[in-house]
């Protein structure tokens, strides 16, 4: 299991499109990968889950990532989360 700390700088946090965004590029890969806000966790393949955490703009959030493609998920994950824009 790997984890790594990502600053969300959308404008508008993860809401309903980047959320999808992330639960597509999730579902690509066999690890199972989280993600963590304020003490509460949810699956990053699933967008009900993303959404009930209310991550807003310009807080800092964990993805975590276990399994056989655990770095390159982890790595795709944080890449695409940094490229979120609106």
């Amino acid at each position: 299991m790997i984890t790594k700390e990502v600053i969300v700088n959308n404008p508008k946090g993860l809401h309903a499109r980047p959320a999808t965004l992330l639960v597509r590029k999730a579902a690509s890969f066999k690890s199972d990968i989280g993600i963590e806000f304020m003490g509460k966790k949810a699956n990053i393949k699933s967008l009900i889950g993303i959404l009930s955490l209310g991550v807003g703009s310009n807080v800092a959030v964990n993805v975590i990532a276990n399994g056989v493609d655990e770095k390159l998920a982890l790595e795709e994950i944080v890449k695409l989360i940094n490229s979120l824009e609106e």
